[in-house]
């Protein structure tokens, strides 16, 4: 048994997991605030406490909301967490618990758990696209979840879309993050993707027509993943995928007509099953992999 831990801005999820990734339990507790790396490393340890009060778990994963360093040691940055540079998380946890602990990108781990027991698990290459307050990305290549030499592979959101587009705090400019994510869609109609949701189920024409537009952008976005990675099939999370069905037909649109035939062929997109369970499911898959703390995480198996 592991236990699979995934740090986000208001909320940590944890759950113990069996080899087969059976959940026997989990537990949802608040992120203090401010949630600086110490404050969340008490609330952490004590949840654990209370999810395996009799020690049963062998190793600890856990995701966060920023770059891990290849080895899944340190927490190079957690996205609007207050004071997380170069936390080395996975040591003070190994230091608290006694358990072999590693650290992941909250987006990757999401990707790990959609190709172990969800949407991906059919797919040797596929990529996944979370898109939520920001837009996370993973990226499964033969089987093996792609997080490039120093680990940081995998930030799709970030890549150009528009470049005269609106600041990134990346130092992009124009991202695809600036035009998909829920902080965009805010800022673009002055409404939650949720509402937009509901006033496009009742027919609200000023909410379809942004929805088309957002499927244009995204679709755009795409076309340049799809045209780098040919993947099987791409996998839509986050919050905003609930409203899939509005744009999903104009992002399609997009990529018929901007990417070769050749490099769609059998191409799918589907959306994540796992829903805000799919990064606590892969940290703790990564959990189960962990290499020893000497050793390079490089490139991570699925199977």
């Amino acid at each position: 048994m592991v236990i699979g831990i995934d740090l986000g801005g208001t909320a940590i999820k944890l759950g113990c997991f069996t080899v087969d990734g059976t959940c026997i339990k989990c537990l949802t507790v608040p992120t203090p605030q401010p949630a600086t790396p110490k404050a969340v490393l008490g609330v952490m340890l004590d949840a654990n406490n209370k999810l395996d009060p009799d020690n049963q778990a062998i190793a600890i994963g856990v995701g966060t909301p920023g770059p891990a360093d290849a080895a899944g040691r340190i927490a190079r940055i957690a996205i609007n967490l207050p004071q997380w540079h170069d936390v080395p998380l996975a040591d003070w946890l190994e230091s608290a618990t006694g358990k072999p602990t590693v650290v992941a990108n909250d987006a990757n781990c999401a990707g790990l758990g959609e190709a172990w027991l969800g949407a991906g698990k059919h797919w040797q290459h596929f990529i996944l696209l979370t898109l939520g307050t920001g837009v996370g990305g993973a990226i499964i290549i033969d089987g093996k979840l792609f997080v490039g030499v120093q680990g940081t592979a995998g930030e799709l959101g970030l890549i150009n879309l528009y470049p005269e587009g609106p600041k990134c705090k990346s130092g992009n400019q124009g991202s695809l993050e600036q035009y998909v994510s829920v902080t965009a869609i805010r800022r673009r109609t002055g409404k939650e993707p949720s509402e937009l949701g509901t006033l496009a189920q009742q027919g609200d024409a000023e909410a379809l027509a942004f929805w088309q537009e957002y499927g244009h952008d995204l679709g755009i976005g795409l076309t340049s993943l799809i045209y780098v990675l040919a993947p099987q099939g791409i996998v839509i999370g986050g919050g905003v995928s609930a409203s899939a069905e509005f744009f999903l037909p104009t992002a399609w649109t997009e990529i018929e007509q901007r990417v070769m035939p050749t490099s769609r062929i059998d191409l799918q997109i589907v959306p994540a099953k796992l829903g805000n369970y799919a990064g606590m499911v892969g940290a703790a898959k990564l959990a189960f992999q962990l290499p020893q703390p000497s050793q390079s995480r490089g490139n991570i198996s699925i199977n």
